[in-house]
C-alpha cells in the first residue's frame, strides 16, 4: 500500500503565533492519501480543518509550521523553498479555497484568469490551451462563452464551476478543496461535489482531500473519512465503518447530530453536542473532548496515543474499548 501513498503527513504541527501565544490549530496530526481516493476531513468549524489545508498550500504569516513532514510524490514540502512549491502548485498540488467565489477579481474576464494561470507557470496561453479549456468548461456544463465575461455576471454555482476548472486545468495529482460548498444553495452543492467525483473518474485529477463540516456531502463522495477535533486527528476509516459504526465519543456525537435518511422529523430528536470546543490558545495536554464527552476518566487528562482497531480504522480514545462501535443511520 505504501507504493500507492501520494501524500504522507506525519506529526504535522503548525500554529497561528500571536502576542498572546500559540493557538495550536493543527498539533501532531498524521494521516495518508491514497492515489485514486477522495479523503473527507470533517468537524466542527475551529477544529483545524482548514487550518490543515492552508499548512499544506498557503502558509501566511501568523500561520506557523512547527514541525512534521508531508511528503508528497517524494518530497517533503514543508521543507521546500517558496519559489520551488509555487512550481508544483497547480501542476501537481493544487487547492480550491474556501470562499473561493470571492477571490476572482471584477476587472478581469474569466479569459483572462487562466491566461494568466499559465503564463505565471511558464506555459503558453495559446490556441491549443484555450482548446483544452472550452472543453473543461463544457464538461462542467458551462458554455465556453463564459472566458468573455465578467465575475459580476456569473451566478455563484457558475462561479464555483469556473474555479473548479481553474484549479484543475493542469491536471493535479492531488487537489484539496476546502469548503468548496458552504456558499452555494443545495443543488449547487450536490452538483460541485459530485464533479469532483467526476474529475477524479476521468483521470483529470488524480486524488482529493475534501474538507467540509457537511457530512451527508462526505457519505456520499468520499472513501475514506478523518473526524478532526481541537486541532487533533480524532479517528480515521472507510466512509461506510465511521458512518455506521464509529468509535470515537465526538465522532458518534457528530453524527447523532444529523438527521437520519428515511426518518421524519416528527420520530427523531436531534442530539447536539453539549458544550463548546476547546480554546486552543497554549492548551495543554489531554484528550480536547474530555470536557464534553460523557466517558472521560482521569486517564483523559493524558493526550491518548492513536490506535489501530483494525488495518483501515484508527481511533485516538483511551476508552474506546468500553464505549462500543455506535450504529447511526
Amino acid at each position: 500500500m505504501a507504493a500507492d501513498v501520494i501524500l504522507d503527513v506525519q506529526e504535522l504541527r503548525a500554529y497561528y503565533r500571536i502576542l498572546k501565544g500559540d493557538v495550536k490549530a493543527v498539533d501532531g496530526v498524521t494521516f495518508q492519501v491514497v492515489r485514486g481516493e477522495i479523503l473527507g476531513i470533517a468537524g466542527e468549524s475551529g477544529c483545524g480543518k482548514s487550518t490543515l489545508a492552508h499548512t499544506l498550500m498557503l502558509r501566511k504569516p501568523p500561520l506557523t509550521h512547527i514541525s512534521g513532514k508531508a511528503v508528497f510524490l517524494g518530497q517533503d514540502i514543508m521543507a521546500m523553498g517558496k519559489e520551488a512549491f509555487r512550481k508544483r502548485r497547480l501542476q501537481d498540488i493544487s487547492i480550491i479555497p474556501q470562499y473561493a467565489l470571492d477571490a476572482l477579481s471584477p476587472t478581469k474576464t474569466i479569459g483572462t484568469f487562466f491566461a494568466d494561470l499559465v503564463r505565471e507557470h511558464g506555459l503558453p496561453a495559446d490556441s491549443a490551451f484555450f482548446e483544452r479549456v472550452r472543453e473543461r468548461l463544457r464538461f462542467v456544463n458551462l458554455d465556453p462563452e463564459v472566458l468573455d465575461k465578467y465575475p459580476i455576471e456569473l451566478s455563484g454555482g457558475m462561479k464555483q464551476r469556473v474555479i473548479m476548472v481553474i484549479s484543475t486545468i493542469l491536471n493535479p495529482a492531488l487537489v484539496i478543496a476546502d469548503e468548496i460548498t458552504s456558499a452555494l444553495d443545495v443543488s449547487s452543492q450536490r452538483f460541485a461535489a459530485s464533479l469532483l467525483v467526476e474529475l477524479r473518474d476521468k483521470g483529470i485529477i488524480g486524488s482529493a482531500m475534501f474538507i467540509t463540516h457537511d457530512l451527508a456531502i462526505l457519505y456520499q463522495i468520499a472513501d475514506r473519512l478523518l473526524i478532526m477535533y481541537g486541532g487533533h486527528v480524532v479517528e480515521t476509516g472507510p466512509v461506510e465503518t465511521i458512518v455506521h459504526g464509529p468509535r470515537h465519543p465526538y465522532t458518534q456525537a457528530l453524527l447523532s447530530s444529523l438527521p437520519k435518511v428515511g426518518v421524519q422529523i416528527k420520530d427523531q430528536r436531534l442530539e447536539g453536542i453539549k458544550g463548546t470546543p476547546p480554546e486552543l490558545l497554549n492548551i495543554g495536554p489531554g484528550c480536547r473532548f474530555r470536557a464534553r464527552c460523557p466517558y472521560r476518566t482521569q486517564r483523559c487528562e493524558e493526550t491518548p496515543a492513536t490506535e489501530n482497531i483494525s488495518p483501515e480504522h484508527s481511533i485516538a480514545c483511551w476508552n474506546y474499548r468500553d464505549i462500543g462501535g455506535e450504529q447511526v443511520g
